[in-house]
């Protein structure tokens, strides 16, 4: 039974607020946990990464766009947990609906904290993040016998005021979040540092989508930019990348459609 926009079958003096991993951005990615409070969900408030295909997971929920998009005007993130806060005064089930997993630069922690002051009770539901759902759609691992026993995520995005000298983890397999525009700057320093030219590199952009974007280049290419990039990008960098002698040739999915149309 979907819940109602009121606050009727609500005991205390806020409702229950649950920050969902809404996946890489297909709809049928999204855990069955998610989907099913989605259907329940008095409001939604989402990331501008969330696809309509996502959102029509609610049709009864009053939606809210909350979105962070680089170099685009973007909803401060003390308004976001003002409007948890308040939107959980009024309804029984209020969803923050973040892209990929909510624990996994999605700013959670801020989110956590301002729900924690007020005593709101919240739940945090896991989604597929970015980097494996990359591996899969790639079929690349992201580790490797022999070749990759370790794994780091990094973004260079910072918060207003922090210094953007990210450093770059030590570990076999580099997945950077959000790199379209770092990408560059990146392999300089990674090749400084002594990485191999020839490192393969795998860049996935708007993973999962109609849209998606599979480029197979080496870390020296790379050093280049990636200017052909407009949507979501993630970066994947190390020996375990590189191409397996049977792989299938990916498809730029959108050229695809066109040839096809």
């Amino acid at each position: 039974m979907h819940a109602t926009h009121s606050s009727s079958n609500r005991t205390g003096a806020y409702g229950k607020v649950y920050l969902i991993g809404a996946g890489p951005g297909a709809a049928d990615l999204i855990t069955v946990r998610g989907a099913k409070l989605l259907a329940q969900a008095d409001v939604v408030l989402h990331d501008a990464l969330v696809t309509e295909e996502m959102l029509a997971l609610c049709p009864q929920a009053l939606k809210i766009a909350v979105g962070k998009r680089c170099g685009k005007l973007s909803t401060a993130q003390q308004f976001i947990n003002k409007q948890l806060v308040d939107n959980a005064r009024k309804y029984a089930v209020v969803v923050r609906l973040k892209g990929g997993d909510p624990m996994l630069f999605g700013r959670a922690d801020e989110e956590l904290r301002a729900l924690e002051k007020h005593g709101i009770a919240v739940e945090v539901v896991p989604g597929i993040s970015a980097a494996l759902a990359a591996a899969a759609t790639s079929q690349q691992p992201l580790t490797k016998r022999g070749v990759a026993r370790s794994v780091a995520f990094f973004t260079s995005s910072t918060a207003p005021g922090e210094s953007d000298q990210v450093n770059i983890p030590s570990c076999d397999t580099l997945v950077q979040y959000m790199g379209g525009r770092e990408a560059a700057a990146t392999a300089q320093r990674l090749l400084a540092q002594g990485r191999a030219a020839s490192t393969p590199v795998v860049v996935v952009e708007n993973c999962s989508r109609d849209n998606q974007r599979i480029l197979r280049l080496r870390l020296d290419e790379l050093e280049s930019g990636l200017q052909q990039c407009e949507g979501p990008v993630l970066v994947m960098i190390g020996e375990a990348l590189a191409s397996r002698a049977q792989q299938p040739i990916e498809i730029d999915q959108q050229q695809d459609s066109r040839n096809t149309a």
